[in-house]
């Protein structure tokens, strides 16, 4: 009987681990989906941006840039790449042309690193950096910060 108990109290001690196992495996949240990315560059002439994240389960995706109103719509999908860090951490990049100012469009690079605000929002920081050379700045390439809020696509 006292080796029934100890064998019943372990397959419930077994159980239980298993079963919180299998929970925070499945609440750990996954940047795999469709996100829509607001953004903005703190140049402060810079309004609002959006752009369409595809991002796929092998650590690519791409960006889709949503044109502004009175902006000649671009419609053209570029290729980005994404990597999930430590704590909830993510970033993701890729290569696209952006209004800066009020007068150019400059081609870059623009880099997103956020942490999950939940399994459905990610919140952070971005920069763009451009190829145009810049003798003030210390990389020597004109750059531009900003922050960025990332909302999952749900279907």
């Amino acid at each position: 009987m006292k080796t029934m108990n100890v064998l019943f109290g372990l397959i419930l001690i077994i159980v239980g681990v298993s079963v919180n196992h299998v929970q925070a495996q499945a609440q750990a949240p996954t940047i795999v989906g469709k996100w829509q990315v607001k953004f903005h560059l703190s140049d402060g002439v810079e309004a609002e941006n959006n752009l369409i994240f595809d991002s796929q389960p092998n650590g690519g995706g791409s960006f889709l840039l949503i044109a502004k109103a009175g902006e000649k719509a671009e419609s053209v999908v570029q290729p980005a790449v994404w990597a999930e860090t430590t704590n909830q951490r993510v970033s993701f990049s890729g290569h696209l042309e952006l209004q800066l100012g009020t007068c150019c469009r400059e081609v870059g690079t623009l880099i997103f690193k956020g942490k999950f605000a939940s399994n459905n929002s990610i919140t952070g920081k971005l920069i763009f950096v451009t190829s145009v050379e810049e003798e003030e700045s210390p990389y020597k390439f004109r750059s531009e910060v900003g922050a960025f809020t990332a909302t999952r696509v749900l279907k």
